[in-house]
C-alpha cells in the first residue's frame, strides 16, 4: 500500500461513529472490503487504524518474537490489548469501539492524520496540543532522523 495523505477534521457522532472523509475513502477504496484493525498507540493517546494487510504484516514481525521471554510476552500482550477488527460500512462510517473512544478521550471533535500507512485518529484538542508541544523540537529531530549527510540515505 502506498502512503496515505492529508489531515482531516471530523466529527463522531453520540453512537461513536465517524464518518470518513471522501479524500480518505478514495484512498483506501482498493482495500476497504478487506477490513481494519483499530489499536490503542504505542506512544500517545490516539488510535492507530491499520488496513488489514499492514497489520498481517506487522503479526508476521510479531510471531517471530521468542514467546519464551517474558519481556516478548509482555510487549506482544500490551500491543495488541484493546485491538479491534473494525469494517467500513456503506455509508463511510468506521464504528469507534466505547473502549478506545475512552482510551483516545475521543469526544466529538476528531482529526484523522496519515502515519505513511496506517491512520491515526485523534481528539482535535489532543492533537493540536501534540502539534503545539513538537514544535520547537521538530527542526531537531527532522535533522536527526532525516539529514545524514556522510552518506547517501540522508533526504535532501
Amino acid at each position: 500500500m502506498n502512503s496515505l495523505i492529508g489531515t482531516y477534521d471530523c466529527k463522531v457522532d453520540i453512537k461513536g461513529r465517524l464518518m470518513l472523509p471522501s479524500g480518505i475513502k478514495k484512498q483506501l477504496s482498493p482495500i476497504l472490503e478487506n477490513g481494519f484493525v483499530l489499536r490503542r498507540s504505542v506512544f500517545q493517546a490516539c488510535l492507530e487504524l491499520y488496513p488489514m494487510e499492514e497489520w498481517q504484516l506487522l503479526m508476521q514481525k510479531m510471531n517471530k518474537l521468542n514467546k519464551f521471554k517474558k519481556k516478548n510476552n509482555d510487549f506482544i500482550r500490551r500491543f495488541s490489548a484493546g485491538a479491534k477488527i473494525v469494517e467500513i460500512d456503506a455509508s463511510g462510517r468506521l464504528l469507534i469501539p466505547k473502549d478506545l473512544t475512552v482510551f483516545a478521550g475521543i469526544s466529538k471533535d476528531v482529526v484523522i492524520s496519515p502515519s505513511i500507512n496506517i491512520i491515526e485518529i485523534w481528539d482535535k484538542e489532543k492533537y493540536e496540543q501534540a502539534i503545539d508541544d513538537a514544535t520547537g523540537d521538530f527542526a531537531d529531530l527532522a535533522e536527526e532522523v532525516m539529514g545524514q549527510d556522510d552518506d547517501d540515505n540522508g533526504i535532501s
